[in-house]
């Protein structure tokens, strides 16, 4: 439960883990469950144009057998607005179909549904008007008004519903890529802007490596905490010089001591991430009194290598590509009923990395 904890801790993690948890509520919850698709049986009118003219010689067969108009008429209906193109096929290439059929289907079945003749007295050739029927090669056709759809009853509040839900969901995804972009700043040289009037510990001057005689280093980070910033957790987009992303490094809160507000932090967990790496190198920023706590200690080692945090501590993270520096800037412990020198009352972490290809 730690181990997730502090992959929920980083922002990545946390946005990938907030868009599969959304994505299988959206499909299997939300699709599945609550709103599922309904289907419902299929007609003749859903078939493609072929299929109906199959289906339309089949009726026309059926009615030169047995002479059931209203079966007939029926079964042409349900064919839809493509009905009479269909017919239109079969009046052109009658196949089997003796044209005098064919003939009769559209004088008595087509052209009375058109006509409006009941099926009791379903007319003849000669009885038809011009005005209900169309001529194709000598063969009448109806002219059929548009067909109207009937608008689906049921569920309309639900259809509704169900954009303004997808149109929240993309807010909520945009929200968190801000709020990602926000926190985590490619290639800079200062921390999460933070002003020292409000009680945050001054940055501090950078290490100058190259001063040293070492080689300069690919970025440099500032992270800064005090007693009170109980949401502590900087991270930075580590991209080489050309402006490839590289990977990200961090340090965040990883054990509190003590019960109350504000938190009293005992120990700090700064992290090193390779995205040509398998794994997240990570080393744990201990206060003196978690540090000679066996217990403490132990716990804590299982979430990386235990460091004792002093002014000027240096520990190295390294990966297979990377190399970081983690320097203790400035430090202090607060006052209290606590055990002496158990949480930080301020921290000032620095973040050199270097590239090792």
């Amino acid at each position: 439960m730690d181990a997730i904890r502090d992959y929920m801790n980083r922002p990545l993690y946390a946005a990938v883990a907030g868009f599969l948890i959304g994505l299988i509520i959206g499909w299997f919850v939300i699709g599945w469950g609550l709103w599922p698709v309904e289907y419902e049986g299929a007609g003749p009118v859903d078939m493609r144009l072929p299929e109906k003219v199959e289906y339309l010689r089949m009726t026309i067969e059926a009615f030169g057998a047995n002479r059931d108009v209203a079966s007939a008429r029926a079964r042409f209906n349900a064919l839809g607005e493509e009905g009479p193109q269909a017919f239109q096929q079969i009046a052109s290439n009658p196949a089997n179909l003796s044209p005098e059929l064919v003939q009769d289907f559209a004088t008595i079945v087509i052209a009375g549904a058109a006509a409006g003749t009941p099926v009791a007295e379903a007319p003849t050739q000669a009885a038809v008007t011009p005005e209900a029927t169309a001529s194709l090669g000598g063969i009448l056709l109806p002219t059929q008004p548009a067909a109207t759809e009937e608008p689906a009853a049921g569920g309309g509040f639900l259809r509704s519903l169900l954009p303004i839900l997808c149109v929240l969901v993309l807010l909520f995804l945009a929200a968190g890529i801000v709020f990602y972009i926000m926190r985590v700043r490619p290639g800079g040289l200062t921390p999460r802007a933070r002003p020292a009037e409000a009680g945050y510990p001054p940055a501090g001057p950078q290490a100058d490596y190259q001063a040293a005689g070492a080689e300069p280093p690919m970025a440099q980070f500032m992270a800064s905490y005090r007693l009170g910033d109980d949401l502590f957790d900087d991270s930075f987009s580590i991209d080489s010089p050309a402006g490839e992303f590289m990977g990200e490094c961090g340090v965040g809160i990883s054990e509190t001591i003590g019960v109350g507000d504000p938190k009293k932090v005992t120990a700090f967990e700064v992290w090193l991430f390779d995205k040509n790496d398998i794994q997240t190198v990570t080393k744990v920023l201990m206060s003196a009194h978690a540090y000679t706590d066996d217990a403490t200690r132990q716990r804590l080692a299982a979430k990386g290598e235990p460091v004792l945090v002093e002014p000027g501590t240096e520990t190295v993270l390294e990966t297979q590509t990377l190399q970081m520096v983690a320097r203790v800037v400035d430090m202090g412990y607060g006052d209290g009923a606590l055990p002496p020198e158990s949480f930080f009352d301020r921290f000032v972490l620095e973040l050199a990395i270097w590239s090792k290809i």
